[in-house]
């Protein structure tokens, strides 16, 4: 089967995008397939140096050059060639194959929901509304999907203006290794690496700024949990640097002492945070899939997430739920109390409990397997591919 992924560009220095274009990419190669990238160069965005007009220059080279050379390229294709969008926010493109075998990778529909109103805690600014407006229309003349959940699906198909002829859910694999490391000499290292006491273990958040990871909620589960508990054990938070939001919230905290902001950790350090953690605190508002919650599971570390889909998808039976923040006072207030009550249940697990907890995680995380994810896309290719 001949392949043609469409990404997206390098200049744009996405991470979770060009890893998962690699994954199919090495995939397809793996299995056999002639597999080819095709993905727009920094023609001009690369001529200034930065600013606004640095990301107009970029647009530029994505919707108005790109288009042509895709074109061009296409009279070299023959009619057996599927087309493959390794995200829907490349929707911009697939007028352009439309009418040939293509199918459509879906993660998450966060920002166009932002951007339809649907996310009150994500207002979205005027050209950023035409802008996924441009994708929506876009995606939407596409006819074939492959979405990482159940909820992705459902936004899909409730969001898409036109007509589906397949929709799959195809569950993320993990990308990269993870393993159950020793907590003990984890710790050691990272100690290490960090200068920060970890011996008695600690709470892990990872992840960015983006509202939707709710790192702001990290925080007031955190401080409502030490304000009541006899326990001291300190909170890692890996990832972006704070925003100034959360910066005023850490100063402001009784314990910011044990709050610590932990940036540039590079992945070989991951499993390891992972491993050496008392638990991974992930309270998002809302995720495509939510990649740390099956990384930590493959790792050995407790997950507390959102009893809301997709985390309940992937956390499944092994994970603990707490409800999903809002900013209504009242429910806010309620809300603390609840999260730090589940966090201390999970703080306090016996070495019996936590190593059935680790048990039923590490069978959970095998459901979330690259070569199984590899795999159910393969037979999804072929099948779309033999449509026209």
């Amino acid at each position: 089967m001949k392949l043609v992924i469409f990404a997206h560009p390098s200049f744009i220095k996405h991470q979770s995008m060009p890893r998962y274009a690699n994954m199919l990419l090495k995939g397809m190669l793996q299995r056999g397939h002639e597999v080819e990238i095709w993905s727009p160069k920094d023609r001009l965005y690369k001529l200034v140096m930065r600013g606004s007009v640095k990301k107009w220059l970029g647009y530029i080279d994505q919707y108005i050059i790109f288009p042509f050379e895709v074109k061009s390229k296409l009279r070299n294709c023959g009619k057996a060639t599927l087309f493959v969008f390794a995200d829907q926010a490349l929707g911009p493109w697939v007028t352009l194959v439309k009418n040939r075998s293509h199918i459509i990778h879906c993660h998450d529909f966060l920002a166009l929901k932002s951007a339809l109103g649907i996310i009150s805690e994500n207002p979205t600014s005027p050209t950023g509304k035409l802008y996924q407006n441009y994708i929506r229309k876009g995606f939407s003349k596409g006819k074939n999907f492959i979405s990482i959940s159940k909820k992705t699906q459902e936004d899909l198909h409730s969001l898409h203006l036109g007509e589906i002829e397949s929709s799959t859910v195809c569950y993320n694999g993990l990308n990269r290794f993870f393993e159950v490391l020793s907590p003990m000499q984890s710790r050691t290292v990272l100690e290490e690496k960090l200068n920060i006491l970890l011996s008695g273990g600690y709470i892990l958040h990872i992840g960015g700024n983006q509202y939707y990871k709710n790192r702001k909620g990290v925080i007031e589960i955190y401080n409502s949990w030490r304000s009541k508990s006899m326990q001291k054990t300190p909170l890692l938070l890996i990832g972006s640097e704070p925003s100034n939001e959360l910066t005023v919230l850490h100063q402001k905290s009784q314990f910011k002492e044990d709050i610590y902001f932990i940036t540039n950790l590079s992945d070989e350090y991951i499993n390891l945070a992972y491993s050496g953690a008392n638990c991974l605190l992930f309270p998002s508002l809302d995720e495509g899939f939510g990649w740390p919650i099956i990384e930590a599971m493959a790792s050995g570390c407790p997950v507390i997430t959102t009893n809301i889909p997709p985390m309940t998808e992937v956390g499944g039976k092994a994970a603990f739920y707490i409800n999903r923040r809002y900013n209504d006072e009242i429910v806010l207030k309620k809300w603390k109390v609840d999260s730090a009550n589940i966090l201390e249940k999970v703080l306090s697990l016996n070495s019996v409990q936590h190593a059935a907890v680790v048990e039923l995680s590490l069978i959970q995380s095998q459901k979330f397997t690259a070569e199984n994810s590899l795999n159910e896309i393969e037979l999804i290719y072929e099948k779309v591919n033999q449509i026209l």
